[in-house]
């Protein structure tokens, strides 16, 4: 799962740093502009944020303001906070998720389409419920390892 996340991300950063490339050189030096370029460099630059967020939620690498550990010095007491945190960033995120599942939904009942290229734009749409799908199920495997590591009293 590595391996292919770090290779899609990859792929997806180079997609759109070439279309930027690509619109950057036709429009500014060309003078002529790529028509609908910018519909479709919504699809990769999209995913690749949420893909991004995902990774992060996996790699458990999200920027976390832990304020409270300054004050808790034993290592049983930040695993504890770490469960408290988790826990409310699985409570958050299924009230978001479950707006995603709504908007997905009518995402896929009114199908738009872009305006220039008439592309469904419901391939956009579902990055969100498919993201944070995945990092829901990330926040709660790491919410069992620090559960798991609570009850072995290893909270190293």
């Amino acid at each position: 799962m590595d391996t292919f996340a770090k290779y899609l991300l990859t792929a997806l950063i180079c997609l759109v740093a070439l279309g930027q490339f690509v619109q950057v050189i036709t429009r500014y030096v060309l003078q002529v502009p790529v028509m609908g370029l910018e519909e479709t460099m919504l699809y990769p630059t999209l995913w690749l944020y949420i893909l991004g967020s995902v990774n992060a939620s996996r790699e458990n690498t999200h920027i976390r303001a832990n304020v409270l550990e300054i004050f808790v010095t034993s290592q049983r007491g930040h695993t504890i906070l770490a469960i408290i945190g988790e826990v409310i960033s699985l409570i958050v995120g299924l009230w978001l998720l479950s707006w995603a599942w709504e908007y997905t939904r009518y995402a896929w009942r009114v199908w738009r389409e872009s305006p220039t290229l008439y592309i469904p734009t419901f391939y956009s749409d579902v990055a969100l419920l498919a993201g944070l799908a995945l990092m829901m199920v990330y926040t709660a495997w790491h919410l069992w390892g620090h559960i798991c590591s609570l009850k072995s009293g290893d909270t190293a």
